[in-house]
């Protein structure tokens, strides 16, 4: 089978389309690199893929010969206002909805990464995905825009996707704008860590997501939830990578961020009903592995 990853240089597009070369598929890997964040980070991650260079909001699209799209690029950040925000639009809107038409073009299946930002501050918890959607930022916004964009396409155009909601995903390569990244290289240097607010998350291993978003490919279309089993705040994380790393980490509080969200809880019952996925790595365990792989790269730079 065949198959494109777009955001194949970025932390979970990277791991996704390494497992589809695993599991013998041909990958067209696509990334346009933005600067976001250190480039040369992105093509640490994409090392042993061939990366297309495209720009999915200008660059002509052709899915022809394909057996599925994953679509994971987009500008990332829960928490950016301000001047930023026609980046969201051009990398999250204007790119999905090229990715669609041109797998109408295709008449190609397209699963693709929405995310738990566009619940905002939830109604209820755990939240399903029926929850009326309240996000509080431009990712969020932007991603809910998306999902209008799939239902939109789906009934004019009959397009088949599959949106992934997915909830704080960790692991190796996490972004270094991330919380853990951040955590982890504070733990391994010897530096300093600010927190804004004990929030709570329903943290998803890389892993994990991973094999949902392979196994969504024959999902029925929709919206779905992808997220971790175990919830924790983050001095409850924290403490746990303490253990894991046997030392302790210096914390400065910070205050609340713009536009963050307060807690996030998986109601993943549709997903699993659907295709039998859940959630299999526990926290401890996947941040074991986070800090195996970020404190041996902090320790050979």
């Amino acid at each position: 089978m065949r198959y494109a990853v777009t955001g194949a240089a970025g932390f979970i597009g990277s791991h996704l389309a390494e497992a589809l070369l695993a599991a013998g598929h041909d990958v067209l890997a696509i990334d346009c690199f933005t600067d976001y964040y250190d480039v040369a980070r992105k093509e640490e991650n994409a090392r042993e893929l061939d990366v297309q260079v495209l720009d999915l909001a200008e660059d002509e699209l052709d899915f022809s010969g394909l057996d599925g799209v994953f679509h994971l690029a987009g500008q990332p950040g829960a928490r950016s206002f301000g001047d930023v925000f026609p980046l969201y639009l051009r990398r999250n809107v204007l790119a999905t909805q090229r990715v669609f038409e041109a797998a109408v073009a295709a008449g190609v299946k397209v699963v693709w990464a929405s995310s738990s930002s566009v619940y905002g501050d939830a109604e209820r918890y755990p939240t399903p995905e029926d929850a009326a959607p309240r996000p509080n930022n431009p990712y969020g916004i932007t991603k809910l825009t998306c999902e209008s964009l799939h239902d939109a396409y789906a009934r004019v155009f009959g397009l088949e996707a599959v949106g992934l909601r997915y909830f704080t995903v960790y692991g190796p390569r996490q972004r270094p704008d991330m919380a853990f990244a951040r955590i982890v290289e504070a733990l391994a240097s010897g530096g300093r860590f600010e927190l804004f607010g004990n929030t709570s998350r329903s943290f998803t291993y890389v892993g994990d997501v991973v094999e949902a978003t392979i196994a969504a490919l024959r999902a029925q279309p929709g919206v779905y939830n992808v997220g971790g089993g175990d919830e924790a705040t983050m001095l409850e994380a924290i403490a746990l990578l303490e253990e894991i790393s046997g030392r302790r980490l210096v914390l400065t509080d910070g205050p609340p961020q713009v536009g963050d969200m307060k807690r996030t809880k998986a109601d993943t019952t549709r997903i699993e009903q659907e295709i039998g996925w859940r959630a299999s790595t526990p926290l401890r365990e996947g941040l074991a592995r986070h800090w195996e792989w970020a404190s041996a790269r902090v320790g050979s730079a």
